[in-house]
């Protein structure tokens, strides 16, 4: 057995804005996969994986008999292929803002959900929001709670364009120009990231009228402004937003940037040879870079890996 392909995301914009309304983009990134598999040996990762699955049933098995309108599962099918030794093999890092427990979701889901909304059909907005309620409560098995928008990523391979929690579309993004001086990269922190603590510092922050302010008249508006221009491929309008909401994280979202890379944060602003932003919730794994000209970010960030996400 093999299952097929189902890939990591990008969040390129939205990450803690999402939670209160600003709008959001996120992207498949085929570089990282997972698919469900089966083995009779099992070992190290998969063995863990195989343990994890297990929990992992008995907790949808919960969701199912809490939310039977919601979604049903062939629950016996999924028991006995884990008995058998099933595992999900995957190449996408763990904690590291890149969805790896998004794509086993969505495995999961396409696999064994009952009566479940296909990729094939016309996926309407009241579609989309079933698939996020599920994804979402299936999610939060990993991380208390979840947006659901993650494993919709993976389930779909689309670009997904958030203009609220209650109004999401699949979209279309500007082609990719494969010469193009201009990138959006990863890079590595070498740290894994732990969402649900950050998350908490965010609900922390959010308790002071003066970071809700900054939220609003700020962070918020220049995500929004950056989403638009990102959509609409006005390159020059997105880098002066970009450069703003880079800004706006160094200043406010400090505890979410690992404290080694506060001064390339901020050396990338005053340089403007890239801008730095969070990939997901921060606290370590990918940080998302962005560049109007590649080379001169890669000898700027020397001795760190960059990987490319789109050229521009």
């Amino acid at each position: 057995m093999k299952g097929p392909l189902f890939y990591s995301k990008i969040l390129l914009f939205g990450e803690y804005g999402i939670i209160k309304d600003s709008r959001g983009l996120s992207i498949p990134y085929n570089f990282f996969k997972g698919a469900l598999k089966k083995s009779d040996h099992l070992e190290g990762k998969a063995l863990e994986s195989n343990k994890n699955l297990n929990q992992f049933a008995v907790y949808l098995q919960e969701v199912q008999t809490e939310s039977p309108d919601l979604v049903s599962f062939d629950l016996d099918s999924l028991k006995k292929d884990i008995r058998e030794g099933m595992f999900f093999d995957s190449s996408i890092p763990q904690g590291y803002g890149v969805g790896s427990s998004g794509a086993l979701v969505a495995a999961i889901y396409d696999r064994y959900g009952k009566d479940k909304i296909t990729v094939l059909e016309n996926l309407t907005r009241e579609k989309l929001l079933r698939l996020k309620a599920i994804f979402g409560k299936m999610e939060s098995f990993f991380h208390g709670k979840s947006s659901g928008l993650d494993p919709l990523n993976s389930y779909l391979s689309l670009p997904i364009l958030i203009n609220s929690q209650d109004n999401i579309e699949s979209t279309s993004i500007p082609t990719q120009n494969p010469d193009g001086k201009g990138a959006v990269f990863l890079l590595d922190s070498g740290t894994v990231g732990e969402t649900a603590p950050m998350v908490q510092i965010f609900m922390e922050q959010m308790k002071h009228e003066g970071f809700r302010k900054v939220l609003k008249d700020q962070f918020i508006r220049y995500t929004d402004a950056c989403v638009e221009d990102f959509i609409s491929g006005n390159v020059k309008s997105l880098f002066g937003n970009i450069k703003k909401l880079s800004n706006v994280v160094l200043n406010h979202f400090s505890p979410m940037i690992p404290k080694e890379f506060h001064q390339l944060w901020k050396q990338g602003i005053e340089s403007n040879s890239y801008y730095l932003k969070l990939c997901g919730s921060g606290g370590g794994g990918y940080i998302l870079g962005f560049t109007e000209d590649l080379d001169q970010a890669r000898e700027a960030l020397k001795g760190h890996r960059l990987e490319v996400v789109y050229n521009f």
